[in-house]
């Protein structure tokens, strides 16, 4: 472990996965590319960039077959819900967001633009729910990186990735500013519970990434918990799942590996890999008709993965 991290996760490796009630939270890492980053729109219903607003939250939820699966969303004055038990803290390049669960913490997102989701909402809602205690997604993603290059893990060999110690860095200082950005948890102990990796697209355009992906995997898995000494840190492996059950060869290639990885020797009963090919919604039916790399900004994919990995955590964290 770097000397900088140490004095942050030294907690963790003291504490177990009991409850300790409001003298701790629980925290989850979230990391990922454009797809953890968020792309679900909410309200944005334009003719013509948004399809009518097709697929977008709002329209979701106002059907009434799905009343009941979000009503937890909203207030019962309509408004969105922001929780004061479990919590996100996401850097994009507007800046740091930091708050309640709710909706907007996004790649396009700010305190005053809150237009889209991505999985950590209804990840937030899940792990939420299921525990006494409170808890903190620390969320760490950016468009367009690969494990192959960018996630890069130390025990991969060669260059470590940038986007790696990027990630390490933004949860060094995630916990130096708790006391600072969630008044709620001031002088609280942080306790490490899990790890959700949702990425894998830039690995399908380079033979060696494709080749390498499941055993860097593996790699990044085994780094992280040495890192923060856990070794037997609970992960989520969301699979690549774009545009359904078929698909080319590259991305199945993906799938196959991240499950491969997920059942590697020694991690069972503490890596999972959740499937999320059945979220997928004809481009027809979504907002964003040209990003099929997007899940084309369909809300309920967002919503229906986040659900997804959420509940394959509360799998991994039961006794």
């Amino acid at each position: 472990m770097t000397k900088e991290l140490w004095p942050f996760f030294c907690l963790f490796a003291c504490i177990g996965l009991t409850a300790h009630g409001k003298d701790s939270f629980k925290v989850f890492l979230l990391a990922g590319q454009s797809n953890m980053e968020g792309q679900g729109v909410v309200d944005l219903d334009h003719p013509k960039y948004y399809n009518g607003g097709k697929g977008i939250l709002n329209r979701v939820m106002a059907d009434p077959a799905n009343t009941k699966r979000y009503a937890h969303l909203k207030d019962k004055d309509g408004k969105w819900v922001v929780r004061d038990d479990a919590f996100i803290r996401f850097r994009n390049k507007q800046g740091v967001m930091a708050g309640g669960v709710s909706i907007g913490f996004t790649g396009y997102g700010s305190d005053k633009s809150r237009h889209h989701i991505g999985p950590e909402l209804q990840i937030g809602h899940v792990l939420g729910d299921s525990h006494k205690e409170p808890i903190l997604l620390i969320k760490t993603a950016w468009g367009g990186k690969s494990l192959f290059k960018d996630f890069r893990p130390p025990s991969a060999g060669g260059e470590v990735g940038e986007y790696y110690k990027k990630m390490l860095a933004e949860v060094k200082d995630a916990l130096a500013s708790v006391d600072e950005e969630f008044p709620s948890l001031k002088g609280s102990k942080p306790e490490w519970a899990g790890f959700i990796w949702f990425q894998g697209w830039n690995d399908m355009f380079n033979k060696d990434a494709l080749a390498e992906y499941e055993q860097n995997l593996v790699h990044l898995v085994k780094d992280l918990r040495k890192e923060f000494k856990s070794p037997k840190l609970p992960v989520v492996i969301g699979e690549l799942g774009n545009g359904g059950p078929k698909a080319g060869a590259n991305m199945l290639a993906i799938r196959a590996a991240q499950k491969a990885a997920a059942e590697h020797k020694g991690f069972k009963g503490n890596v999972k890999f959740v499937s999320t090919t059945a979220f997928a919604r004809p481009k027809e039916e979504s907002p964003n008709m040209g990003h099929g790399h997007h899940w084309f900004g369909n809300a309920e994919s967002y919503f229906l993965i986040g659900d997804a990995l959420g509940k394959g955590m509360l799998e991994l964290l039961r006794p």
